[in-house]
């Protein structure tokens, strides 16, 4: 039999590694938050798993200090929680826990799709579907048995469309082809244009080309997408009411996947572009996955996507409702129930 080696601060280190930023939180058996740290975001698909991997260890050893120990040999903790963006694939799931274990973190690792993640934040068990709409756009639902549903998530490449780089993508088109000729007038090239201090939705494209804009500013225009569709824009309502269209159409796919259509079952919806619960898209959605999937029930979670990842780990270690509910009262959101998004 092989010697399991005894962790230093037993329980879970949760890690939640999204797009744009990355939380970890060593979390104790009994749910006590124990230390937190924050980073940025989490790109394999850019450098790679290992070196992605690796450079967590910064902000695992900030946790640890803030725990009270700044410095330790052998292992951290009794297990790792690893939701983590852009792990669209099980094999890069798989991928992904052996570069984890590769360091002294956690006794043994699990390694889920961060929408996974989302999912465990806003159920109170393994029965449902969650639909994230953050940077891009992903769907997974599962059941008790262990039965999932998932998609790939690659981008255009596979189906998808959305997200806020989806919707500012699409909203600069628009924007551009109304100045050149080749599109309609919509209020989106004036607005774009402003946010941003420039003379047209074409200049706010060139600097991005020429470096003098940082890309990942463009997510900014997802604001002024939304103001701009307020005061009545066709082209801005068109482009939030297809965004509605594709988060119903996954989770309608996943219910009925899972057999859940005929069933009171949860639909969890997270992530930025969701989280900001703005009526015109929450309303459209909420009316669109009545007609479709009558008994799902939808659920905007705004709690920290690490909480999930605590939740998970949690589960693995077999802890009870108590140290589930501790968890839960540190990150303000109370246990699940079912509710109107509104």
């Amino acid at each position: 039999m092989t010697h399991q080696p005894e962790p230093l601060l037993p329980g879970v280190l949760a890690i939640d590694a999204g797009n744009s930023k990355t939380d970890v939180a060593l979390i104790g058996l009994d749910g006590t938050v124990r230390g937190t740290a924050r980073g940025g975001g989490f790109a394999p698909q850019r450098i790679g798993g290992a070196a992605a991997v690796a450079g967590l260890a910064p902000l695992v050893r900030e946790a640890a200090a803030a725990a009270g120990h700044p410095s330790w040999n052998g292992v951290l903790t009794s297990h790792v929680s690893a939701c983590l963006a852009n792990a669209d694939l099980p094999v890069e799931e798989e991928g992904l826990r052996r570069a984890l274990e590769a360091h002294p973190w956690g006794v043994s690792n699990t390694v889920v799709n961060d929408t996974f993640g989302l999912l465990r934040a806003g159920t109170d068990g393994p029965r449902g579907v969650a639909v994230v709409c953050g940077a891009g756009i992903n769907c997974v639902g599962l059941l008790p048995d262990g039965r999932t549903a998932r998609f790939p998530a690659l981008g255009e490449l596979t189906g998808d469309w959305g997200g806020g780089s989806g919707l500012a993508a699409t909203s600069m088109w628009h924007a551009v082809r109304a100045e050149d000729g080749r599109g309609g007038p919509t209020a989106l090239a004036p607005a774009i244009a402003a946010h941003f201090g420039l003379p047209s939705a074409g200049a706010v494209a060139e600097a991005v080309h020429l470096g003098q804009l940082p890309p990942d500013r463009l997510h900014e225009i997802v604001r002024v997408l939304f103001a701009v569709a307020r005061d009545g824009d066709a082209v801005a309502l068109e482009l939030i009411d297809r965004q509605a269209d594709e988060i119903v159409r996954l989770a309608v796919v996943a219910l009925g996947r899972l057999d859940l259509l005929d069933s009171p079952a949860p639909v969890v919806l997270g992530g930025g572009v969701l989280a900001s619960r703005q009526p015109l898209l929450l309303d459209n959605l909420t009316a669109r996955l009545a007609r479709a999937a009558p008994l799902a029930r939808p659920r905007v979670v705004v709690a920290p996507p690490v909480l999930g990842a605590a939740l998970l780990g949690l589960d693995h270690l077999g802890a009870g409702a108590g140290a589930q509910a501790r968890v839960r009262e540190a990150y303000e959101v109370p246990r699940p129930v079912a509710e109107p998004v509104r």
